[in-house]
Order: structure tokens, then sequence, then C-alpha cells
């Protein structure tokens, strides 16, 4: 290898973003590998991992470089779908595809990559990093994440919990392009994914419902639907399997003819019951969210200043403010109300394009 280059290990999932990512750090110059991440994939449940294997193969029989498997199955089923299972039976909304991303892609992919010598790793996730340069010369120079430049696919969201260990170590090749920017480029290279349908749903299983993934692990019993004042106007499937906003999955028996679409605004694992509104009112709203398991990638945000922030994936960026910080955990203020804040979600912070880091709803 020449002077820069480096031996990097590209997750290739079998999709356009990731085998765009080994195709322009091939053109690089940098010594390549490709890698299809094995993950744990239930037996009710179908699950075309071999073909996405197939479809990574040929891209890097295309590119001419090598190309291995890491089986990460017992780690998946740990670290991933256990934890959704426990996370859901106590009532909290997961966030599995942060988790996934920290223990299985940066977590036992990254340390099987650099165990076989790997010096970086990359994937195809659409995010963008750089060197903060300090203005303390006694302070070492931190790698900031920052959103993607195709801010439809920006996937910082999912990423606030990566380490500096990690990201000094890692490329994400497709940040800087946009999505159709990204086909053009597999198509420049003759990539076989190039015109492949985008995947969708939860990291490695695709699309799962909630409903019949916990039913295999656990009891789901129908329960009441309350109306806001404890009036029972309906039936739901089980408590477990609502998050707070959602708006369908359950029945309304006692509806009137002009009422319409009805938002869970509460539930109660003990009594297995969810309560919903015609509306997310204010008295279903908070100002103030208090943040566990953080993970902040530079420095700790300041008390009293503002940044912006997202709960959920794609949600349009809310302006608040620190009111508490430390390692482990922050409080937030919303300039506005905020509904359906569910605990267990991620919270994320950002000063304009830099992803801060983020925590866990509590």
């Amino acid at each position: 290898m020449g002077k820069g280059q480096k031996r990097i290990f590209v997750a290739m999932s079998g999709g356009v973003d990731s085998s765009v990512a080994a195709a322009l750090l091939k053109e690089s110059g940098h010594e390549v590998t490709g890698v299809f991440i094995k993950g744990w994939y239930p037996e009710w449940l179908p699950c075309n991992w071999r073909e996405e294997r197939r479809d990574a193969m040929r891209v890097a029989t295309r590119l001419s470089i090598p190309f291995e498997t890491f089986d990460c199955e017992d780690a998946y089923k740990k670290n991933v779908a256990d934890y959704m299972i426990a996370e859901y039976q106590t009532g909290r909304t997961p966030n599995p595809d942060v988790v996934c991303n920290k223990t299985i892609k940066f977590g036992a992919f990254f340390d099987e990559a650099l165990r076989c010598g790997a010096n970086m790793i990359a994937t195809g996730h659409y995010a963008r990093l750089r060197q903060a340069k300090s203005k303390n010369k006694n302070q070492k120079v931190k790698i900031e994440l920052l959103t993607g430049v195709d801010e439809n696919k920006d996937q910082s969201y999912f990423l606030w919990a990566l380490s500096q260990k990690v990201l000094g170590r890692t490329f994400f090749p497709v940040g800087d392009y946009t999505k159709p920017e990204v086909r053009t480029i597999a198509r420049r290279f003759g990539l076989p994914t190039a015109e492949k349908k985008e995947s969708q749903g939860l990291c490695f299983l695709g699309h799962v419902d909630v409903h019949e993934f916990l039913g295999h692990y656990t009891t789901i019993v129908q329960g009441d639907v309350l109306d806001t004042s404890g009036r029972v106007i309906g039936k739901h499937k089980g408590a477990i399997v609502y998050t707070l906003g959602q708006r369908h999955g359950f029945t309304i028996t006692s509806q009137r003819s002009d009422e319409g679409k009805h938002y869970v605004v509460a539930k109660d694992m003990r009594r297995n019951t969810i309560t919903v509104s015609e509306r997310l009112q204010e008295e279903h709203a908070v100002s103030e969210v208090a943040l566990a398991e953080a993970n902040w990638i530079g420095a700790e945000p300041r008390v009293g200043m503002s940044y912006m922030a997202r709960f959920r994936y794609r949600q349009k960026l809310q302006r608040c403010t620190i009111i508490e910080a430390a390692a482990a955990g922050a409080r937030i203020r919303f300039d506005t109300v905020q509904t359906a804040v569910s605990p267990g979600q991620s919270l994320v912070l950002y000063d304009g394009e830099v992803c801060l880091g983020g925590g866990v709803i509590v």
C-alpha cells in the first residue's frame, strides 16, 4: 500500500449504498475487503440473507476485492433481539437500530475486522466525519460526526452512541452524496446493485411486525382501550406492542360518526390498558425530557446553551436548551411542548450539522 492508503474492511449488506462505499474506497487506492455480516434470523421469519449475501459477493467480484462473512448471530441475538424484547416488556419503546450500530456494525464487526488486520472499517451510512481543530494545543483532536449531505437520508440519528475510538477508524464514503448520486456512481462502476430496491425495516431483519415478533417470545394479552376520562371504548392487541403517538392497531367500538383517528397518549402495563385521544393535546405533552445512557461524541453539551434535537428519525429538528448535563445523562427543555415522547427512544442533539451525541429517554 502507498502512503495514506489503508486496509479497510467494508460492511457490505448487498445494497447499493455499501456497494458504492466499497467501490469509492477501492478507486481511491485503498486495500478493500468486503464483509457480509450474518446476523440472527428467527426460524419463523422469512429471511433472504443468503440472497443479500449473494448480491454482496457479486459486487465484490465486480470490484475484484476479497470477500468474507463474519458470523455475528450470537452477538445480535444477545444485544439486539433480547434487548428489544426486554424493553417492550417494561413498557418502553426500544430503538434497535441504534443498538445494532453500537454493538454489531461498530462493535462485533469492528473488533473482528481489526483482529483480522484491518486499519479501518467502512459502512454505507449517510453521515460524515471530520477532525475538529481545537484552540487548545494540549487538547487531542477529536472526530466530529456530521449529518449526511442528503437531508432525506441522513442517518446520524442512529450513530449517536459511537465512541471516538470507533469513529477514528471509520469511513462513511457515501455521506457526501445524495441517494440519486449514489445510484449514478453505482452505474458508473457497473455494480449489479445499482437499481436494487432500497431495504427498509429493522437492522438485518427487515420489516418485522412487532406484535408477531413479540408473540414468539412473550405472552401478549388483549386489553381495554380507554378514553381520557377512563371510559372503555375499545380493545387492543396488548399494551406491550404500542408506543405513544401510535394511531393504528387497536379497535374503537364506541366510535361516533364524527370522530376522527385516535392517538395513544398513555399506557398502563400493569392493567394492560392503553389510553387514546382524538388529538395529541397539551395535557399529553412534555416540555422537559431526561436522558440516561448518554454518549457525547465530543465535549458535553453546555448548560444554558441552545441546541437542536430530535427524538424520532426524520423528525423535524426541535430547538431546546440544556438544563443539566453530565457524562451519563442530561435534562433538556424544549422551546415548544412535545407530544408522543416515548421512554426508551433516542434523543439526539445537534449543533448545526454536528451531531453532539444523545441519550435514551427515561
